[in-house]
This record gives structure tokens, C-alpha cells and sequence, in this order.
């Protein structure tokens, strides 16, 4: 598979969990997706505030990846907007 390339993995509890391939030193490596709730409980805000920001443009924008009708977030990506909304 390609960097960035997403992929639905069944955990043992039967349970499908989101991961995205993404390159590292190693090669591509398997990270975990943050579903919108888990962002919100992350941020203590309510799931409403995530879909506002992922449909703002600009700096405001919440970087997120679009799986058919759902929305998922990267790690990285988050930290890196949380790092953006401090200098602001």
C-alpha cells in the first residue's frame, strides 16, 4: 500500500477500527484515526464544534480525512492545529 492509503482493520472484539498508512523512516507504519467524538471528549468540546471547524477554511480549519460520509482525524494533525490555535 501507498502512504496515506486507509484501510479498515477488524480488532479482536469484532469491533472495525479506522487506520491510516503513513510513511515514516522505517517505511509506511499503520496509525490509529480519531473518530469526531473522540476529538471533542480530546478537546472537551461537544461533536458540533469539531464538524464547525472541519468546515471552516484557513488556519481555523480542522485538518480531517473524509471516509465516504465520515469523518476521521490524524494524530499529527490535530497536535499540529492545537500548536496553530496557541500562537494565535
Amino acid at each position: 500500500m501507498t502512504c496515506d492509503e486507509k484501510q479498515m482493520k477488524k480488532n479482536g472484539q469484532g469491533a472495525i477500527q479506522e487506520t491510516a498508512f503513513t510513511a515514516g523512516s522505517d517505511g509506511p507504519r499503520l496509525e490509529q484515526l480519531w473518530t469526531v467524538e473522540e476529538v471533542a471528549n480530546l478537546f472537551q468540546v461537544p461533536p458540533s464544534w469539531v464538524y464547525d471547524r472541519t468546515r471552516r477554511r484557513g488556519q481555523e480549519q480542522l485538518p480531517h480525512l473524509k471516509l465516504g460520509k465520515y469523518l476521521r482525524f490524524q494524530e499529527y494533525a490535530v497536535r499540529q492545529f492545537l500548536e496553530r490555535q496557541r500562537r494565535n
